[in-house]
């Protein structure tokens, strides 16, 4: 298996692994009313499941945030040209700076030096943001963001587009596409509050109001809470079917590995 088999082999790792942590916050919610990010279900697999499990999401961290990256910079997913494509490519390449940041999170907490607190840290970093000039601007910009990644979401889930990196055998199935439909649903839906929050906090320069996933999903009151969670648990489910069956593209990494050594000096 050369190198670009096995990066696809461990990006497949990586949507499995995201679909983990989602279906962890969910159960938090419904059995415990216990509201937390990825952040806080990394902490919670940490404690209660040992170091194999972490160090597997680790690789597939890695290797998901590495694909998506390459994404960015190369169209391995070959995205049309034009203002979609940059879009595309965009999210792409925050989607891989995040799941990067959940290895690195994973990888303090295999070495014990991991925070052990609830939740992300929202109020925290939106203080450290007021302080920096233009702070201000830059809460209410990260809140518009999140507000139209939330939108981009609900978009995916009425258009059923999450469908078409699917193998043609389960892209039509009804299961599937309610599954998915469901899913970013409801993360649109958290996306949305995330980015309202971020922006108040910015409007008003209050770090108090800012929140992520885990400030919304604790903000939600019953049954709205129960309807997320379920939604986000499908969610969950549809990343592990993305594990078996979606369409990955090869990034070319044996490829660029003897272009680079070519140009070395001998």
């Amino acid at each position: 298996m050369n190198a670009s088999a096995r990066l696809t082999t461990l990006t497949r790792l990586g949507f499995a692994a995201r679909g983990l942590l989602y279906l962890v916050i969910a159960y938090l919610i419904l059995q415990t009313g216990r509201a937390e990010d990825p952040s806080g279900a990394l902490q919670v697999l940490a404690s209660g499941t040992g170091k194999w499990l972490l160090i597997l999401m680790t690789a597939g961290f890695v290797a998901y945030g590495l694909w998506r990256l390459s994404d960015a910079a190369l169209n391995v997913e070959g995205h049309e040209g034009g203002n979609k494509g940059l879009r595309e490519r965009v999210g792409a390449a925050a989607s891989g700076i995040v799941h990067l940041f959940l290895a690195w999170q994973a990888v303090r907490l295999l070495r014990g030096v991991g925070s052990t607190g609830q939740g992300g840290g929202a109020e925290e970093r939106a203080q450290t943001a007021l302080a920096l000039p233009g702070g201000q601007l830059l809460l209410l910009l990260a809140g518009l963001v999140l507000i139209g990644v939330g939108l981009f979401q609900l978009v995916k889930a009425y258009k059923y587009s999450f469908c078409e990196h699917l193998e043609s055998r389960v892209a039509n199935e009804p299961w599937v596409r309610m599954t998915g439909r469901a899913g970013y649903a409801a993360r649109g839906l958290v996306f949305l509050m995330s980015g309202y929050f971020l922006a108040k906090a910015g409007a008003q320069e209050q770090a108090s109001e800012a929140g992520g996933m885990a400030e919304a999903l604790a903000w939600l009151t019953s049954p709205w809470d129960i309807i997320v969670a379920i939604g986000l648990a499908l969610f969950g489910i549809f990343s592990l079917i993305e594990a078996r069956y979606r369409i990955i593209h090869n990034v070319p990494v044996d490829g660029m590995a003897s272009k680079t050594r070519s140009k070395l000096p001998v």
